[in-house]
């Protein structure tokens, strides 16, 4: 970092978190200074890949890594084409997976693309649509000279990344190395300083200088500029290509694999556990429930199958999982058990109960909660056997309403239905998701809960919003003036209704927004006010 005692040089404080420092300079300051900084980037799906391959080595024997796994399989490319992406690796998000079927990757190289051009950089300097239109063949690829072309081969001529910037600048405009170079620290800072405006006359006049054209130099220099609002380095890209092609390898072959290591690398991405369980059965693979004879704190896998871990319910701690399953030994007969030889306590057995994890035992929910609740201080050896074997009180069967209810605030995900699938019947002329791409453009309404609100710097106001009911999911699209007529419903609904106008372009399907209704109340009336029973 530096020659000397670096609290010899810089101010340094203690951070929020225990063990950890603080310069108290500005990144800038110490740059000017020639004090060495790193960026350090934590990437959440790393851990989930590492997981993965482990659990790949351990159930299938596969012994694979970042270096090894298969590459360019077109089975991987031909999921990627239909935007079937979720969880994978930077192309999850809305956007994205509208790009996917527009861009038709079908090689590592288009990944690499993939991750750059969907960037506020690219898209605010006009090179998304002009590269799509070339990769269509519905726009020639010109390039004004050989020299540029040689810059911008790879990319239809088209400047997607801050090498290519940068080497414009040179083969184009007479920049040297060095001038060349503070550019790119210019386009690295012009969201703070607005200095790449410096590099205007000059890039211009060089081009000019050279036989460009004037509104093709004007245009290059608006493309450079448009990386100040963040644009790739083509190696960034190329690193973070690869982790898109590793993640969708293992979501293509190893669904159950993927959703595991998924699920136990939370918090991340941009989806819940509920979707990322929604995805995996939708992709063959078999959910089991959380059960005190099964469950690790972990997801796991049984013979194919994905169980789901004690990490899924909200208000059980890891150690008193740990202590569960020290004490199971070949499994627990009741909440009594568990109680005794995991050394449970009553709050931690309520969560469990509460999270219907007693089904092994033959307990419901309802009847698992009242055995919690009637354990009372540790009962004598003798006694043990006579608490266990207590008649079972004949309590009300809870409804499947509010079974699914008490999954999502437990579990916040539920296997025995769909919230949507149990509302469908009040929802007249509500379409469902999976609906939409046989019907043709017009009006259509849809209802879902949900899961991503999104409002891009770069659109304009105009918010993103995805939508889960029982059969997928929608994509829809509300206009900033809309936003002010229905702000309260976007803002704060977890359950909606909109009726809006189906748009088709190619594979990808948004719905433009034109009524949004709250439905939110809905989901209140899944439950009975029975559920203080006891």
């Amino acid at each position: 970092m530096t020659r000397g005692r670096l609290d010899e040089r810089v101010p340094i404080s203690n951070a929020a978190m225990a063990g950890r420092t603080v310069i108290e300079w500005d990144k800038d300051d110490l740059d000017r200074l020639g004090i060495l900084k790193v960026d350090i980037l934590a990437l959440g799906m790393l851990t989930c890949i590492r997981k993965a391959f482990q659990l790949l080595a351990t159930h299938y024997g596969l012994a694979l890594d970042l270096a090894s796994l298969p590459r360019e399989d077109p089975a991987v490319y031909d999921m990627l084409c239909r935007a079937d992406s979720l969880g994978v690796f930077q192309v999850e998000s809305r956007a994205q997976m509208s790009m996917l079927p527009r861009l038709k990757p079908r090689c590592f190289y288009d990944l690499v693309i993939e991750v750059a051009i969907v960037r506020p950089g690219p898209i605010q300097g006009d090179m998304v649509h002009p590269y799509l239109r070339r990769r269509e063949g519905l726009e020639p690829v010109a390039y004004p000279s050989e020299a540029l072309r040689s810059v911008l081969g790879k990319t239809l001529g088209v400047p997607l990344f801050q090498e290519q910037a940068m080497k414009l600048a040179i083969v184009a405009a007479g920049f040297t190395p060095a001038e060349a170079d503070q550019l790119r620290r210019a386009m690295a800072s012009f969201r703070h300083s607005g200095k790449v405006a410096a590099f205007r006359d000059k890039l211009v006049a060089g081009m000019i200088a050279r036989g460009y054209q004037p509104d093709f130099a004007q245009r290059v220099f608006a493309q450079i500029e448009g990386f100040g609002e963040y644009g790739f380095p083509e190696s960034h890209a190329a690193s973070f290509a690869h982790l898109v092609y590793v993640s969708a390898w293992l979501k293509c072959h190893h669904p159950a694999v993927f959703a595991c290591a998924l699920l136990n690398s939370q918090p991340m991405g941009f989806y819940a556990p509920a979707q990322i369980v929604r995805d995996a059965r939708e992709h063959g693979v078999e959910i089991r429930p959380v059960d005190v004879n099964a469950s690790q704190w972990d997801c796991s896998l049984e013979q194919g199958a994905l169980r789901l871990g004690f990490r899924q319910i909200s208000g059980l701690a890891a150690a008193d999982a740990a202590a569960l399953v020290a004490g199971r030994g070949d499994g627990y007969s009741s909440p009594q058990a568990v109680w005794r030889r995991g050394g449970l306590g009553r709050p931690a057995l309520e969560a469990l109960a509460d999270a219907d994890a007693f089904g092994s035992m033959g307990l419901r929910r309802r009847e698992a909660l009242w055995a919690v609740r009637a354990l009372q201080a540790s009962p004598p050896p003798l006694l043990a056997q006579l608490t266990e074997s207590e008649a079972r009180p004949d309590l009300p069967v809870m409804s499947l309403g509010e079974e699914v209810v008490e999954d999502y605030r437990r579990l916040h995900l539920s296997l025995k239905a769909h919230p949507l699938a149990l509302l469908r019947h009040q929802l007249p002329g509500v379409t469902g998701a999976a609906e939409l791409a046989r019907r043709p453009v017009g009006r259509v309404s849809v209802a879902g809960l949900v899961l991503v609100r999104q409002r891009p710097g770069t659109a304009g106001g105009v918010i993103f919003m995805t939508l889960e009911d029982e059969t997928g999911i929608s994509n829809i699209i509300v206009w900033p003036k809309l936003f002010e007529r229905f702000r309260t419903a976007i803002l704060c609904g977890r359950l909606l209704k909109v009726d809006g106008r189906l748009q088709r372009q190619g594979q990808v399907i948004h719905l433009l927004a034109e009524r949004i209704t709250d439905l939110t109340p809905f989901l209140q009336g899944l439950t009975q006010p029975s559920r203080d029973f006891c």
